[in-house]
Parts: C-alpha cells; sequence; structure tokens
C-alpha cells in the first residue's frame, strides 16, 4: 500500500520551500495529458536541479509515496496521470540549454527545453536535430525521451533513441547517476542510458540529456501528391523505394482526413482527393533538385491528380502546414478522435488501409489514417460520436480487432504515444509472457518500492 498521508507531505514541503505545492487549484493542473483520463495527485513537485529530485525521490522512498514524472503534459496515453495520487514531478522548471558544442556535434540540455525551439536554435548554428514530433512546438525533449518519440524524418534518419548519447538520471532510492557520454561511439559496459529512453517514468528521473547532432543539410525540396485511390499512393511510395531513394519524410493521409483537412484549410485540391503524399528529400541543392525531379518521374507513372512542389525551407514548410492540420480537422468534425499509433511491417501497409477500411463497415464507425507511411507509423484514429447507443462498446471492439489484427502481421500496438493507460489493456497480447516478466525484473531492480508511476503497464 502507498502512504500519501498529508502530514508527510507537509513535511516535504518544509524540506524544499518553494518546490512543492498542496494548493487544490495546483493540483487539478497536473491531473492529466491529453488522453481521456484525470486522477489529481497530492502534492505538485516543481523542482529546480537534479538535487532537488533527489531529496524528493529518496524521501518518497523511504515513506513509499507515489510518484509520477512529467513533462509537457502533451502525451496522447494517459502516461502522466498520478492514478495512485501520491507526488506529480514536473520538470518544468528544468528547462535551459547547457551546452551546444559545434565541434563535438553534441548538445547538452535540461529535460524542459522545447523541442521545437532547441531545434531553431541549433538550426541557426548549422546543425541538426532531426527527431521532429508533430506537437513538437508543445512539447519537451524529456518528454520526447520518455516516450522515444518520432516523427515524419525518423525514415531517414531514426527516432529520439539515436540521438541519446548520455543521460542524467535519478534513480528511486535518490542516488543520481550519469550513463553514457558526449562520444559519438561508447562500448563501455552495458548501453544502460538507452535504458531510460522510452521507460515512460518507469524506471528513474531524467534531469539532464547530452544529444548527438548532425551537420544541417543545405537545401530541402517536396511533393505533395494527390491521388484518386489509396492504392495508387502505396505503390507511387513502393516504386520510390524500389528506385533506391530515402526520402527524410515519406506521410500519407486517406479521404476521410482530407475531407476534413479541405473544410478546415479551405484546400480546393484536396476536396475529392482519396489519397495525398508528401515525400521530402535533403542534402546537397544540385543533388536534391535532381532527386526531386527523379521522384517525380515516378510518382506520375501512377497518374495523380496534382503534384506540388516545395523548394527551400520556406515552401517545403507551407506544404507542411496542411500535414499539421490534419489533428485538428478531425477534432473539427465533432467526433471523439481515439489516437492510436499503430505500426505494421512496411509491405503491409496496403493492407493495414484496406483492414481499416473493413472496420469501418464492419463496426458503422469511421476511421481517419494518416501519418508515417515510410516506417508504417500509421495514426489510425478511430472516430466516434458517444452519444450515439452502443457507440463505446463498438469503439472497443473496434480496437480490439485491430490491434489483434497488427499484432499477428508482425507490427506493434505503439510506434510513438507509448503504452501509458491507453494501451495498458493491449499489453500482454502485444509482448510474450518471458517479455513481460523481464520488464517486471528490471522494474524491480531500479525500482523495488514501485514508486514510480505507479499503475501504469509494469
Amino acid at each position: 500500500m502507498f502512504s500519501n498521508n498529508p502530514k508527510r507531505l507537509r513535511r516535504l514541503k518544509k524540506l524544499l520551500p518553494g518546490e512543492i505545492f498542496l494548493q487544490p487549484a495546483t493540483l487539478a493542473k497536473y491531473a492529466g495529458d491529453k488522453w481521456f483520463a484525470a486522477h489529481q495527485p497530492d502534492a505538485v513537485a516543481l523542482p529546480r536541479s537534479a538535487k532537488s529530485v533527489s531529496k524528493i525521490l529518496r524521501f518518497a522512498n523511504q515513506h513509499k509515496i507515489p510518484v509520477t514524472p512529467r513533462g509537457a503534459g502533451h502525451g496522447y496515453v494517459g502516461g502522466c496521470v498520478p492514478v495512485r495520487g501520491g507526488i506529480a514531478l514536473s520538470l518544468e522548471r528544468m528547462k535551459k540549454i547547457l551546452e551546444i558544442n559545434a565541434r563535438d556535434f553534441v548538445a547538452v540540455v535540461q529535460p524542459f527545453v522545447n523541442t521545437a525551439a532547441f531545434q531553431k536554435i541549433c538550426e541557426r548554428k548549422k546543425l541538426f536535430y532531426p527527431p521532429d514530433p508533430a506537437s513538437r512546438a508543445n512539447n519537451s525533449l524529456g518528454g520526447n525521451i520518455a516516450t522515444n518519440a518520432g516523427g515524419p524524418r525518423c525514415l531517414k534518419y531514426g527516432v529520439t533513441r539515436d540521438y541519446v548519447l548520455g543521460l542524467e538520471v535519478v534513480l528511486a532510492n535518490g542516488d543520481i547517476v550519469k550513463l553514457g557520454g558526449r562520444t559519438h561511439k561508447n562500448k563501455t559496459g552495458f548501453d544502460l542510458h538507452r535504458l531510460f529512453v522510452g521507460s515512460e517514468g518507469l524506471l528513474g528521473v531524467i534531469t539532464e540529456a547530452t544529444l548527438k547532432l548532425l551537420p544541417l543539410p543545405p537545401f530541402r525540396a517536396n511533393l505533395a501528391v494527390g491521388f484518386r485511390s489509396m492504392n495508387a499512393a502505396v505503390r507511387a511510395l513502393q516504386a520510390i523505394f524500389a528506385a533506391g531513394f530515402l526520402p527524410c519524410a515519406a506521410e500519407l493521409a486517406d479521404e476521410f482526413t482530407l475531407a476534413a483537412a479541405a473544410k478546415r484549410t479551405g484546400s480546393k485540391r484536396l476536396l475529392g482527393c482519396k489519397a495525398h503524399l508528401i515525400v521530402e528529400l535533403d542534402g546537397q541543392e544540385n543533388s536534391v533538385r535532381g532527386e526531386i525531379a527523379a521522384v517525380e518521374k515516378i510518382v506520375r507513372k501512377q497518374k495523380p491528380s496534382f503534384v506540388e512542389h516545395g523548394f527551400g525551407a520556406a515552401e517545403c514548410e507551407a506544404i507542411w502546414q496542411i500535414r499539421r492540420e490534419f489533428s485538428y480537422a478531425l477534432r473539427d468534425t465533432g467526433l471523439t478522435k481515439l489516437n492510436e499509433d499503430v505500426v505494421v511491417p512496411r509491405g503491409k501497409l496496403e493492407a493495414l488501409f484496406k483492414f481499416a477500411a473493413s472496420l469501418q463497415k464492419k463496426h458503422g464507425l469511421q476511421l481517419a489514417c494518416f501519418g508515417h507511411a515510410g516506417d508504417g507509423n500509421i495514426h489510425t484514429n478511430v472516430m466516434v460520436d458517444f452519444s450515439q447507443r452502443g457507440a463505446k462498446a463498438r469503439s472497443e471492439k473496434c480496437l480490439d480487432e485491430l490491434f489483434r489484427w497488427v499484432i499477428a502481421s508482425g507490427g506493434a500496438i505503439t510506434g510513438e504515444h507509448g503504452i501509458g493507460l491507453a494501451k495498458k489493456r493491449w499489453w500482454p497480447q502485444a509482448v510474450s509472457a518471458e517479455s513481460r516478466e523481464l520488464h517486471r525484473a528490471v522494474k524491480s531492480a531500479l525500482d523495488p518500492r514501485g514508486i514510480l508511476n505507479p499503475g501504469k503497464f509494469v
């Protein structure tokens, strides 16, 4: 049993004046994220340093008080909901960029540095931090690390995990450990810093990260292509890969998503469009211009309804702006969007869209599919009107079938968002009993009293 004794929490407040808050209005602010669950904590911790985090965890561990770490609170799976109460530990005061080193191609940051702002600062120095989750303007690097966030560019450049060289982590007992380092190669012992990437706050609290940077590609170009069928769009993408091209991003969207986006943005081109593909290349200008022309020839063999070009950063961003409106456009429909970030092997992409269409007919629900086609990570959004009788039961059956099919196809139930609370129900299906036991063993070794983010999937 956990101990959320108010007297103990008041003692903690005295130990860390100005960093522990017990006011009801403050507690309510830290009860949830962007998912549908919320639970108010008994205290909110806003530490200013790793030493403060250490004191909080040492106290909580001694008295068996739950601690739920959180970043910007923009997750989609309830990962930072403090379901057992206790302390919601926000890293929002730790937001300094400690170093950007152009000679080492390394940055050192605190966990609450905003992702988009950090990227802009790096780019002004001709450096590149590729991971680009769609909500990067609203999320933090620490949260990205805790969920192993992805984004469109992970097709070519990889996900957050691939850019974490080292971490400072506070363990459940309050110990501060430094893992990894600042070299781009390191085989000294186990790869322990990566253990905490994607750990969803279950194993420790990240208080500093050393990140790998790349040279900024000097030029970008992209194509936005409308198709008369999803099959044609998938065939075009497959032909691009077959011809030896590796785009930095390749994004697909289906008819329902495009209709909603057309209504929101006023784009006449999207009206009547059955599928939409964005393909982007980057590198040296001469080679990129030549390659994008070759990619366009491949795409035109599928007889697209339109091809739009973007050359240079400004024009490319204008094309991406429509993609960034997709989620908002789906919310504009008035339906509740159950956002599922499933992943299938690349070769099963066309089959996923076909299966989603079959679920629509079977359950009488609209499915809106869009996302990172290049790596098989498609956001399969079940759109539900919960005012309709039986809608909740139908949506649950639909999700059961979707995840069962994805797992049977060699895919995964989450590519970016994590398990959290939202996917806890399917966790036993997603991994083997042996794997679940291994997860429990790691959790028990690092957090034997189970105080970190309790009530989640381990």
